[in-house]
């Protein structure tokens, strides 16, 4: 294998031995990068010297025998909407004056501390609100598996960096499946952490930062760097002693384990033939291995999901009113359109509209209420063209693909997507697209989770080539 084609743990041995360099490593990730780039447009800020800089100190320290953090000398992204010192964080559009950040988001912060080389940041779509790559800062992100297709969003550039071997550990955000979505779509490792396990500066009910892999075993990894405290999160849970080594050490047992099964979201798109039966699927290899597997009724109602949608559209109207006349022509139509349509609505469409956030999370909660894990597919549908905003492409039915992982932002449980299988490319081309298993837990049970979803990679069988390999 190529040298970043490689996984954390991977090169983290390596390094051990002696057998190749940090400084190696991130040649071979950049050669990469050079290669593929113009194809798929993940990368913001890619800085190639800054980045070898990092890796020579790296490689310094391990000839030293002395690594400074568990990811010294691995290479990294960060999604653009986390802030790194210096950077300007576009958030995806032309609309927002660019300015160095003062500070590290947290999460930057943790992986600088633990030695990771932050190769770029990556790219997403107007204020993260959009389900594909669709930009009026960045260059459209494309999915690795097909350039035609989005890769999701709105992680879309970690994504798409994930899956085209752009090293082994990418960052995003997910408020509602903005990590899941695009690991779905793209055949990728995607957590959504428990709300508060990973700090995150500023912070906002149902927002997460969680780690875009390749295999759970790097997920957890990041995991151990990304939950170290920060005070700069007035959300951030209790620091917590957890051995996140256990989702890669430890086989955990199925026998027993209560997993409801839910197939149908109760709102938006209806589930693909071929996205379901995978789900069955993997449900039926849990069984098989001792879980109890009980069909679960749907959480989600069209009222719910109608009121999240209307409620996120209020609030970008007043953040896109509270720009000059001039940065509100550049925010992407698409955006403005959905958001001025919240013009019209009252004080009480507006209440009502936000406590749909609340009577998500007591929906989610008593749905979970006899359950140790809910298996369900991460989206209803594959990836749509890479230029449409999302699924339908519609700007005022923009979020009707979310009704199985936003639950999970709201109710503020872990959640994961893994790959389960393939469906034939709806175009008839002879390609495959990934279909992505959610594996969600209990409050705070984030390793749980990931060992739920450590279990079912050794479940699964073979699994497809990455899209770039041998190419």
């Amino acid at each position: 294998m190529a040298l970043h084609e490689l996984s954390a743990h991977e090169l983290i041995a390596g390094y051990k031995a002696g057998e190749f360099s940090p400084v190696e490593v991130t040649q071979s990730v950049l050669g990469q990068i050079e290669r593929w780039e113009p194809h798929l447009a993940a990368t913001y800020l890619l800085r190639p010297e800054a980045a070898l800089a990092q890796a020579r100190a790296a490689e310094a320290r391990w000839l030293k025998g002395e690594p400074c953090g568990a990811l010294d000398g691995v290479p990294i992204t960060i999604k653009d909407n986390i802030a790194t010192q210096g950077d300007p964080t576009p958030l995806g559009t032309k609309a927002v004056t660019l300015l160095p950040a003062p500070a590290d988001a947290p999460p930057a912060a943790r992986v600088r501390e633990a030695g990771a080389v932050i190769v770029c940041k990556t790219t997403m779509p107007d204020y993260g609100m959009l389900s594909s790559g669709l930009s009026t800062y960045h260059a459209i992100a494309r999915n690795p598996w097909d350039t035609t297709r989005t890769p999701g969003g709105s992680s879309a550039g970690a994504a798409t960096a994930a899956a085209a071997d752009y090293g082994p550990l990418h960052l995003g955000t997910d408020i509602g499946g903005s990590i899941r979505l695009p690991a779905g779509w793209c055949g990728l490792v995607g957590l959504k952490p428990s709300l508060g396990r990973v700090p995150i500066d500023p912070p906002y009910m149902g927002r997460a930062a969680g780690p875009l892999t390749r295999t759970v075993d790097d997920a957890a990894l990041l995991m151990q760097v990304l939950s170290r405290p920060d005070s700069r999160d007035c959300m951030a849970l209790p620091p917590q002693a957890i051995d996140w080594s256990l989702a890669w050490r430890q086989d955990k047992s199925l026998a027993g384990v209560r997993i409801g099964l839910w197939l149908e979201a109760g709102c938006g798109l209806p589930v693909e033939p071929a996205i379901r039966a995978a789900v069955e699927h993997a449900a039926h290899l849990f069984e098989e291995h001792g879980a109890i597997v009980t069909l679960l009724k749907p959480i989600m109602t069209p009222e719910l999901l109608s009121g999240l949608d209307h409620f996120w559209r209020m609030r970008s109207m007043l953040d896109i009113d509270a720009l000059s006349s001039e940065a509100r022509a550049t925010v992407l139509p698409v955006i403005r359109d959905w958001a001025e349509s919240a013009r019209t609505m009252s004080g009480p469409d507006v209440f009502r509209a936000f406590n749909a956030t609340h009577a998500t999370r007591v929906a989610t909660q008593a749905a979970l209420q006899d359950f140790d894990y809910v298996l369900s597919p991460t989206a209803p549908v594959g990836p749509a063209p890479f230029d449409w905003a999302s699924p339908t492409n519609d700007p005022l039915r923009g979020l009707e693909h979310i009704g199985f992982t936003v639950p999970f932002n709201m109710g503020e449980q872990p959640a994961i997507s893994v790959n389960c299988g393939y469906a034939d490319s709806a175009s008839g081309d002879g390609k495959l697209w990934p279909i992505g298993l959610q594996i969600a837990g209990q409050r705070f049970d984030d390793l749980g989770v990931l060992q739920m979803a450590k279990a079912f990679e050794q479940l699964r069988g073979p699994q497809k080539d990455w899209p770039l390999r041998g190419l």
